[in-house]
């Protein structure tokens, strides 16, 4: 089922998460074990992350280097098609433009059409840590919103290749993010939400936010949006601090603000314990102010840690 359908048919706040790939050479069991830690509050469901490739260097005898490409996570369409057998929960992969050409990215597509996959969360993804700014692989998209074009190019029956006959359509369901403080790359709020109105435009169907600690802050945002003419499902990603020196990490890498009610609680905090338990009840009084908001899902993004996520559900559902 398409998730623009789940909310359609809800009567109230649906339940989701995200999971992040095992490393490369590791066993699947961490994402079951993730799974399984949250599986009684019935997500409607799961997002799987991508991380594009990272490099490194590796020295040859004559002492020049070589770059050799490493994928860290990989498995993206093999574990959807494992959590849609095992739980039969929808599978939600992310797809990205970096480090894929246009082709790669159809074919994936295919591949997840065939199994049956019906959802996916398109993104432009992050730079490489050693670039300044985005560079799309040549040959591939440049942003998000090329990679929305090429996805419902192929709902409509159109691929890469022109000379197909009668290719047959997908039916896949998009979505794809937004910034309730405006993304990093943006120069201006009033840009950002014209280029999330293009992505809506393009096909989007549904939008899921960045993680923030401030409501009002998402509050606002759907009201720019509506004023803006975007009328998509927009679901509230939700992370709460575990750890002290996330106060300055999180604001630094996702361009976001933590509130000083919040902040100054933590830093007052004596251990990293104290510090989880004030960003736990922190974020339990975040998601129920949401859901008496009537938000349509609480989607948590995990890192991997599904017990702080169960403590929160546990007394939010």
């Amino acid at each position: 089922m398409t998730i623009t359908d789940k909310i359609r048919q809800a009567k109230d706040t649906l339940f989701s998460f995200e999971i992040l790939p095992p490393l490369k050479g590791k066993s699947i069991d961490s994402i079951f074990n993730c799974i399984d830690g949250l599986i009684d509050f019935n997500p409607a469901f799961i997002d799987v992350t991508y991380h594009r490739e990272e490099y490194i260097l590796k020295k040859r005898t004559d002492g020049s280097f070589d770059r050799i490409s490493t994928r860290k996570r990989p498995g993206t369409v093999a574990i959807c098609a494992s959590i849609q057998n095992k739980y039969k929960v929808d599978a939600v992969p992310h797809i990205i433009c970096g480090g894929f050409t246009k082709e790669d990215t159809e074919n994936a597509l295919i591949d997840l059409d065939f199994l049956g996959i019906k959802n996916v969360l398109l993104l432009r993804g992050d730079n490489l840590k050693t670039e300044s700014h985005f560079i799309p692989e040549p040959r591939g998209n440049s942003n998000s919103l090329e990679l929305i074009h090429q996805v419902k190019n192929m709902n409509n029956g159109i691929y890469l290749d022109e000379e197909l006959e009668n290719p047959t359509p997908t039916s896949f369901c998009i979505g794809a993010s937004c910034y309730p403080e405006k993304h990093q790359d943006a120069p201006n709020f009033k840009s950002d939400l014209n280029f999330l109105k293009r992505k809506v435009e393009a096909g989007a169907e549904f939008l899921t936010t960045q993680m923030f600690f401030d409501n009002s802050k998402y509050v606002d945002f759907l009201k720019r949006c509506e004023e803006n003419g975007i009328n998509v499902p927009i679901i509230p990603g939700i992370k709460p601090i575990t750890k002290k020196n996330q106060l300055f990490l999180l604001p630094k890498i996702f361009n976001i603000d933590i509130p000083f009610e919040l902040s100054s609680e933590i830093e007052k905090a004596k251990t990293e314990e104290a510090v989880k338990q004030i960003g736990i009840e922190w974020c339990i009084a975040q998601c129920k102010e949401l859901r008496a908001h009537k938000v349509p899902v609480l989607h948590f993004y995990t890192m991997g840690y599904p017990d702080t996520t169960k403590q929160i559900a546990s007394l939010v559902y």
